[in-house]
């Protein structure tokens, strides 16, 4: 069930790749971004991981904003990571791989921050998820979970998922991370803080 999930992910982002920063998506993201960045900390020459990172945008708003950070995207499709590539304002401290957000392939205490940003609700496995999350995450590292948090539910239809504060809060619990606090940054999308 779960190869298959992922495998209709894959391809349906994968077509969606060549189109995906001229939709409404654009400014959204923008927004999303703009408001993220205004409760993010860094240390200086960090190391940083978005998961799901699709075309790459994020990354390149942070590299702009933390000119010492060096950071990996990860992602599902090959696609998505074909336009990140071409996007790449940093090369070469911003590098793009394929990967699964439930088996990073990244040591563990690698990152000083990891981020996550409207791609958790298509997990199949939130809890592996945060528990690889927790690994790759240094100790006092940062995890900014961005995502909508409707009211919790499952859309059979679309096959996503949204979680509440609480159970953020727990998963992260669930594997040593601490919530430092959520902050609503446009409409129904929430930000989530966690510490290791």
């Amino acid at each position: 069930m779960t190869s298959e999930f992922t495998s209709n992910k894959k391809r349906l982002f994968d077509l969606w790749a060549p189109s995906y920063d001229f939709f409404f998506l654009t400014i959204f993201y923008q927004a999303v971004h703009k408001r993220l960045l205004e409760f993010v900390d860094l240390p200086s020459k960090s190391d940083v991981l978005d998961i799901g990172c699709g075309t790459g945008r994020l990354l390149n708003r942070l590299a702009a904003n933390f000119p010492d950070m060096r950071g990996f995207g990860l992602d599902l499709s090959p696609e998505m990571l074909r336009v990140a590539r071409q996007k790449n304002n940093h090369h070469p401290r911003l590098i793009f791989i394929e990967g699964k957000a439930e088996s990073l392939p990244f040591a563990e205490n690698q990152f000083d921050a990891v981020f996550n940003t409207i791609s958790f609700l298509h997990y199949p496995e939130p809890q592996q998820f945060f528990s690889e999350v927790a690994r790759v995450l240094k100790k006092g590292g940062r995890f900014y979970l961005v995502d909508s948090a409707l009211p919790s539910s499952y859309l059979s239809i679309a096959k996503v998922r949204f979680y509440s504060k609480q159970e953020r809060e727990n998963l992260g619990s669930d594997v040593g991370l601490s919530c430092l606090g959520h902050h609503y940054i446009m409409g129904p999308v929430l930000l989530s803080v966690f510490a290791k």
